[in-house]
């Protein structure tokens, strides 16, 4: 690889993991492919059920390659998966997903969207999926996003035909998108949606298949391929000094909270695509042959065409801007178009050619990172020509506001800069992920504005309006008011610019349990959004339950600072469920939402406001031991859920392990998936049994099977066999299958109520073969299959005991469920039921 080809792949690899928020910088390379992309007028659009399910290699092949315009639609946002970077969960984790499918898609080219659908865990089959999505509206929405787009071609990453072999989502996402081709050009089906959009039916609907879904290579290769096409994926592109599944692949890598970080690779990759619908290509090397994807596709078209193919042909490499009269001839022509739907997405990508072959930089920054609704700000523009072209700045508008109305002359490489003062509208919405203002159902997010569904973000609310003039004509270039500031380790950062309530307040913990009777401080943190900020806080509870004090004052002088409150909370007498929240009442509002920022250095910085409000369990519950030792997985809150019970829980660095220091600790749990992610604990394997043996309790979370590093024999110490195994109806039955264990038992009656009230799933990646060591304690299977035993085994190993489970608490226990709650007290208790007095078990 040459220096110039090094560099080119380093600067990509820079702007992607390290500046993502900052505006993209083109070169005349970049100018050029999107000069090639502008000259092809055709739409493909991806469909399968979750970020990290789309195949990056024909993706940027489509983009790149054939440049054509290209779309990921994802059913949902992953919010059912778990987190290898963090502890965001649920809809938390589906904002991190959303946002890392957009940072992919900055890298291999093509757009995003969504539908409704959310993801509510794993699922065996399509019917259950369907029942839970809610068919009909998520099916509108795939309507709803090809009518939009207006796709030639759609792509499926899964097979429609297949239904109960892979995951429920999957399939539904087939056959979702196989139904979709046809009802959108319907005007029967979803009328509504016609007031505000148009009917479009698509010409080839296509299965992205490969050997993997006929089992092996060798039935793949005696297949019948008379309806495949196949494509080369691993495509160099000189311009860029990259291959494309280099680009893929480091596309992939932005799925970071899913371990997807890969190394790049390089040459010859087919990939193949089963014709579902429409005409099959005559040319099998092509997906667009015979669609007319020149200029003359649309109205007025063959003039545009010809002067942007010339441009095209003889694009100037060292000087790009001398090509400014021809683009501003085409987009005079396209004005004039009536084709609405290409005229608006070939004007925006002209635009934004003009801009970077004119070398101008135009940007709005904020003094700070967020305001509220009335809010002031001051405004700082930068705008300047980097080419000896004309451009002529006329005027600024600041969201609907016109806070610039004097002409200036953006001379060559003569920065202009000045400050507005802007004061943002009272009415004006918080900055929020729309699809959570609403509270949702299991299976859908509630969206009452037809115009977001569909979309990866929100809407910014505060943008400025450039209305320039170049060469004499009058183009407007539309620009998100952002935060840039600099850090001396990191150097140049950017941030969305907020619009955040004036305070909010939030319970850290937000399950507490009440294992008596006794009152509990409860620890209420007033965060300020402005300053001078002065209010008070009224902490919402239900009957039975109450506190000291009706309302408690803040008094916050610096935005950005907090105040802590502190209520006493008394439970009821008997055992009880219910929601406290603090309710924020300042400047005449009332503030129920917590906010929540969630930064990682590959995506932008996100805001989030979600209900304030902790889960209050008064809980009938006795232990046995108090020093718990937790080694950290993947990322889970079980921690916090054990010190809620009464437990002291030490955070156990693996590298430090030792058989004496492990000998202070009553019990030990093992965070989820911690042999597949700590790869320290392979020397320390023989340490933790070690401690099983001279009598401890080690307790080991789910891991996926197959995953750990191979010089581990097992992670128990008899044979255990992970398999993918798993029950996902958290209502499915629950069999005890030893009811004397003590496990059962002591220092907590187990029964099938406390399966009760389960959230999510059962469990997951249960053992499917053990040695006759173990006893399994549960069994349970989801509706059609056979019983799981599973879930949860115990083992005598030595002096102590070993358990394995793939229940899965790491939901549960944050959840507040009681009998998850009493059952891991029990395996914590494991052991220790011979040697615990009753007065013990009560402290």
């Amino acid at each position: 690889m040459s220096l110039n080809i090094r560099l080119l792949f380093i600067t990509l690899v820079i702007n992607v993991f390290c500046f993502a928020q900052a505006p993209k910088k083109n070169s005349s390379s970049d100018i050029y492919l999107s000069i090639q992309k502008l000259n092809f007028l055709g739409k493909a659009l991806y469909i399968a059920a979750h970020p990290d399910d789309e195949n990056t290699r024909l993706i940027s092949y489509l983009s790149n390659n054939v440049k054509a315009k290209t779309a990921y639609l994802s059913l949902t946002r992953g919010d059912g998966g778990q987190n290898l970077i963090g502890t965001e969960l649920s809809e938390l984790l589906g904002v991190l997903r959303t946002q890392e499918l957009l940072a992919a898609r900055r890298v291999d080219g093509g757009q995003q969207f969504f539908s409704r659908a959310k993801d509510f865990g794993f699922s065996k089959h399509p019917n259950e999926t369907l029942k839970i999505w809610d068919k009909d509206l998520v099916l509108s929405d795939v309507v709803w996003v090809i009518r939009n787009f207006k796709p030639d071609v759609i792509i499926n990453r899964f097979d429609h035909r297949s239904p109960g072999t892979t995951h429920g989502h999957h399939t539904s996402s087939a056959m979702l998108s196989f139904e979709a081709f046809d009802l959108a050009n319907n005007t029967n089906a979803y009328s509504d949606q016609l007031t505000q959009t148009t009917t479009w039916q698509p010409k080839r609907l296509f299965f992205n298949t490969s050997w993997w879904f006929y089992g092996n290579q060798e039935n793949f290769d005696k297949a019948d391929k008379t309806n495949l096409l196949s494509v080369d994926t691993g495509v160099f592109y000189p311009n860029l000094g990259l291959s494309n599944n280099e680009i893929a692949d480091i596309a992939r890598s932005q799925h970071l909270c899913q371990g997807f970080g890969r190394l790049t690779s390089r040459g010859s990759e087919k990939e193949y695509i089963e014709l579902l619908k429409g005409d099959l290509p005559k040319n099998k090397d092509n997906i667009f042959d015979g669609i007319n994807t020149t200029w003359t596709r649309i109205n007025g078209g063959k003039a545009i065409g010809d002067i942007l193919y010339a441009v095209e042909k003889n694009y100037n490499f060292k000087n790009p801007s001398e090509h400014l009269p021809e683009l501003l001839k085409a987009y005079e022509l396209l004005q004039k178009s009536t084709d609405k739907d290409w005229k608006t997405d070939k004007t925006k990508e002209l635009v934004a050619i003009i801009e970077s072959i004119s070398g101008l930089y135009l940007e709005a920054t904020a003094n700070t990172s967020s305001t509220n609704p009335g809010g002031e700000i001051e405004v700082e523009i930068e705008a300047i020509n980097r080419s000896k072209n004309k451009i002529v700045l006329k005027s600024i508008t600041l969201t609907d506001v016109i806070s610039k109305d004097s002409i200036i002359d953006l001379k060559n490489n003569i920065k202009s800069n000045f400050k507005i003062n802007y004061k943002v509208a009272e009415n004006t919405k918080y900055t929020n992920p729309y699809w959570l203002n609403d509270k949702s159902t299991l299976g859908t997010y509630v969206v009452s504005d037809q115009q977001l569904i569909g979309n990866p973000e929100t809407p910014r609310a505060i943008n400025a309006l450039f209305k320039l003039e170049f060469n004499g004509k009058e183009i407007h270039i539309l620009k998100p008011v952002v935060y840039r500031f600099s850090k001396p380790d990191k150097g140049e950062l950017y941030q969305p610019f907020e619009i955040i309530p004036e305070a909010t307040a939030q319970i850290k913990d937000k399950v507490l349990i009440f294992a008596d009777g006794k009152s509990k401080q409860v620890p209420i943190v007033v965060k300020a959004h402005k300053d001078n900020a002065k209010g008070e806080v009224v902490l919402s509870h239900t009957t039975g339950w109450s506190v000291d004090s009706d309302t408690k004052a803040f008094n916050i002088i610096n935005k950005g600072d907090e105040q802590t409150l502190y209520f006493t909370l008394t439970p009821p007498t008997s055992e009880n469920e219910s929601l406290i929240t603090p309710i924020v009442k300042i400047d005449g509002k009332e503030i129920t939402k917590e906010l929540i920022t969630i930064a990682y250095d590959h995506i932008p910085q996100q805001t989030v406001l979600m209900p304030s409000e902790t889960k209050v369990v008064r809980l009938n519950i006795e232990k046995a031991g108090n020093n718990i030792g937790y080694i950290a997985g993947a990322g889970d809150k079980v921690p916090v859920s054990l010190e809620q019970m009464g437990y002291y829980v030490e955070q156990i660095d693996p590298s430090v392990i030792t058989t004496s220091l492990l000998k202070k600790y009553d019990a030990i749990v093992m965070g989820i998936r911690a042999y597949n992610v700590v790869s320290e604990l392979k020397f320390k394997q023989k340490n933790i049994l070690e401690y099983v043996e001279n009598g401890g309790t080690l307790i080991v979370q789910y891991n996926t099977s197959g995953r750990w590093n191979k010089q581990f024999k097992n992670i128990a110490p008899y044979d255990l066999t992970l398999s993918k195994d798993r029950v996902t109806d958290e209502n499915a039955e629950v069999k005890i299958l030893n009811k004397n264990h003590s496990l059962l038992n002591f220092p907590n009656k187990i029964t099938s109520k406390d399966f009760e009230g389960w959230v999510q799933e059962r469990g997951l990646y249960f053992p499917s073969e053990w040695s006759n060591e173990f006893t399994p304690i549960l069994e349970m299977n989801d509706e059609g299959e056979t019983g799981k035993k599973g879930s949860l085994l115990v083992a005598k190993y030595g002096k102590g005991n070993y358990i394995y489970t793939g229940l899965s608490f790491f939901r549960e226990l944050p959840a507040g469920v009681t009998g998850a709650y009493k059952l891991f007290a029990n395996m914590l208790s494991l052991g220790k039921e011979t040697v615990v007095t009753k007065k013990e078990l009560k402290q």
